[in-house]
């Protein structure tokens, strides 16, 4: 880039950031009550509130939000994207209106976002992949009208992946309800209203019925190429790269979780294409999976039968073996998380008309994993056999006041120290953090 136009950009990002500040400040003076910094008195730890704008939204939970050295965090906000010094917790805008976040690169301060695009028309277009510099906020764009939605970056920055369907289909169609994850509803065959919970399976059992061909494919930031990984009449979803391995991505085949065989993994060029988890009995569900920060685990929320009995299950992609960690019907979570170093697991919680039905399951929690050792005597195949393991809990947040259908997307922080997660607890939509050792008497 020439240094005028270099300096032009400068001058329109600082313009064009600039005004989020002060919407952020009005929206910020105009919601005194919202509380900034307290103590939860149920549990004794200390929760801050990070951002100032309504309808603010922490990253996905396995979409990265954090650069590698630990110094700064992402998340978005109606004004744009949002800049966090994980020093001081102090909040700048990184963008204006019009970009969401991504990820996080895994190696380098720089930010993969999307920027929505507007036709001469004035109907929305495909929009922009752009690569945004953490430090001095540079915006380089990347890939424009990608044939297909892109979800991941590898760990070496050199491919993206994504998927493509022959045609679209909304998983909602109608009115939607407002300030939900998705905006399910529905009505049963007695023409009453259905649950929310009830209404999303109903409508991705609808979403799988219809056999839309579709592919997942690497693009090339370099050069833009687009190579297809692999291509079906299922529903592909939940594509994400491994934060270690570059040729390694997991994806799963989408639907009511009882109805199919969900995690799968495969490379990059289309090949050891392999299904993680396999069911042994009818009604047992596997999903929301992820990778640990290592890449050497899946680890997954299973149920065997589903609603009836709970672990988190870990799968060892060198060894191929399995750990399943059991837990109470209250702590099951809509998802789970792991600490960096893969010492702790923590959960959102969920709420009584989910899978798990708690009737105390609104809570954040904090989950020490222990291995359930030998008698002394092992099975003459225990080395082949699923290691069992429990977790126990610790009580982070009361989400009582919290509705899961916008569901809290919990992450560790690098340090370990906080978890960043999203809450609709005092209202509108906002990104909090509790301090995990913070416990006052």
């Amino acid at each position: 880039m020439k240094k005028r136009d270099f300096l032009k950009s400068a001058v329109a990002l600082t313009a064009l950031t600039a005004m989020p500040v002060v919407a952020a400040e009005a929206a910020e003076a105009a919601e005194p009550a919202l509380p900034k910094d307290w103590i939860d008195a149920d549990t004794g730890h200390r929760i801050i509130r990070i951002s100032m704008e309504p309808d603010s939204k922490s990253l996905y939970f396995h979409d990265n939000a954090f650069t590698a050295d630990g110094r700064w965090m992402v998340y978005d906000s109606p004004s744009g994207i949002m800049k966090v010094d994980l020093d001081t917790w102090a909040v700048a805008p990184l963008t204006g209106e019009g970009y969401r976040t991504m990820m996080m690169s895994r190696t380098r301060p720089r930010l993969y976002a999307r920027k929505s695009g507007r036709g001469a028309d004035g109907k929305a277009t495909g929009g922009e992949i752009v690569a945004i510099d953490m430090v001095s906020g540079a915006i380089t764009p990347i890939a424009a009208d990608v044939k297909g939605g892109i979800t991941s970056v590898n760990a070496d920055d050199t491919l993206m992946v994504g998927t493509w369907a022959e045609r679209s289909y909304d998983l909602q169609p109608g009115p939607k309800v407002a300030g939900t994850d998705g905006g399910y509803n529905a009505v049963g065959p007695d023409g009453k209203p259905l649950s929310f919970a009830a209404a999303k399976e109903v409508r991705m059992a609808d979403r799988l019925a219809q056999n839309i061909p579709m592919e997942i494919f690497t693009l090339n930031i370099a050069t833009g190429e687009r190579k297809v990984v692999t291509a079906s009449t299922d529903w592909l979803n939940h594509v994400q790269f491994s934060p270690t391995d570059p040729q390694q991505i997991m994806y799963c085949h989408e639907g009511p979780w009882h109805s199919v065989d969900r995690i799968w993994t495969i490379r990059t060029d289309g090949t050891q294409k392999q299904n993680i988890h396999k069911r042994t009995m009818n009604m047992e569900i596997a999903g929301h999976e992820f990778f640990s920060f290592d890449g050497q685990r899946i680890l997954y929320d299973l149920q065997t039968p589903r609603s009836e009995d709970f672990w988190l299950a870990s799968f060892d992609l060198k060894t191929e073996k399995r750990i399943w960690y059991h837990m109470d019907r209250n702590e099951w979570s809509v998802h789970f998380q792991v600490s960096r170093d893969g010492k702790l697991f923590a959960g959102d919680g969920g709420d009584s008309e989910m899978v798990a039905f708690a009737k105390d399951g609104k809570w954040l929690y904090l989950f020490r994993p222990e291995i359930i050792e030998d008698l002394g005597v092992s099975a003459p195949n225990a080395a082949d056999l699923v290691r069992p393991g429990v977790l126990r809990a610790q009580k982070l947040v009361n989400m009582a006041r919290h509705d899961y259908r916008t569901e809290p997307n919990l992450q560790f922080t690098p340090d370990g120290k906080w978890l960043v997660f999203r809450s609709n607890m005092h209202g509108p939509i906002h990104v909090y953090a509790v301090e995990i050792g913070s416990v006052t008497s």
